[in-house]
């Protein structure tokens, strides 16, 4: 039996040793490495990441379409449908347009001295919503004026053929009015202001074609009629 001394055998055997035991400490890492639960923060995304970012909006998503009165909706993909070209206006919408600025700026005139001469806390309130909604529909006409070339002279001279437009002695005696008395004066210049602005909406509904036109007078047939009824209520009610 061939007997090797410990040292010696330890000198030659040394690098077998040392991988076996390198590959032992791999192993368990690894093994470690694969035990270790995944819930931790996620590494930060370096400088070089590609970010993807929303594609544009699909020009062939339908788009829904309504018909004419009795007839059903339809779809039609967004990139078929064309701007809608505006309509054409004619001699009675610009005689409606730059009739109605002077006239709502008077019945501004009237609003405004309701809170300080009145006495009917109903005709106040109505003057206030005067005050709100006449004011920027003055607003609104100007800019359908000027998106057409146009300005409150273009349709003429109409001071003296406006329907309802009170007369400057009539504003001086309602504006020298106080309590009761103006709550009267003021129903009853008021309402003939209104049913003139009606006249004339009634007027551009038949003989003109500009559809915005068209929708602004049918809102002052219906808003004036009723703030008309509204006035002559407060006014029964505060006898």
């Amino acid at each position: 039996m061939l007997r090797v001394p410990i040292r010696r055998f330890l000198r030659q055997s040394r690098p077998v040793v040392l991988i076996e035991v390198g590959v032992l400490v791999l192993a368990v890492g690894a093994a470690v490495f694969l035990w270790l639960p995944d819930d931790g923060p996620e590494p930060a995304a370096s400088p070089s990441t590609s970010i993807e970012l929303p594609g544009l909006p699909d020009s062939t998503a339908p788009v829904l379409m309504p018909g004419r009165p009795g007839e059903p909706a339809k779809t039609a993909a967004a990139n078929d449908i064309s701007a809608l070209p505006r309509q054409p206006h004619n001699n009675a919408d610009v005689r409606f347009v730059t009739m109605m600025i002077p006239h709502h700026e008077q019945a501004l005139v009237m609003a405004r001295l309701v809170a300080d001469r009145g006495e009917n806390p109903q005709l106040k309130s109505i003057a206030e919503r005067i005050l709100a909604a006449q004011g920027p529909e003055i607003k609104f006409l100007e800019v359908w004026l000027a998106d057409r070339g146009l300005d409150r002279d273009s349709g003429g001279d109409h001071r003296h053929t406006m329907s309802g437009m009170q007369s400057a002695e009539a504003l001086n005696r309602l504006t020298a009015a106080r309590g009761v008395e103006f709550d009267r004066m003021f129903v009853a210049m008021m309402t003939d202001h209104h049913q003139g602005a009606i006249e004339m909406a009634d007027e551009v509904l038949a003989l003109g074609t500009d559809g915005i036109v068209n929708e602004m007078a049918s809102s002052v047939v219906v808003e004036q009629a009723v703030e008309i009824n509204r006035m002559r209520e407060a006014l029964a009610g505060g006898r």
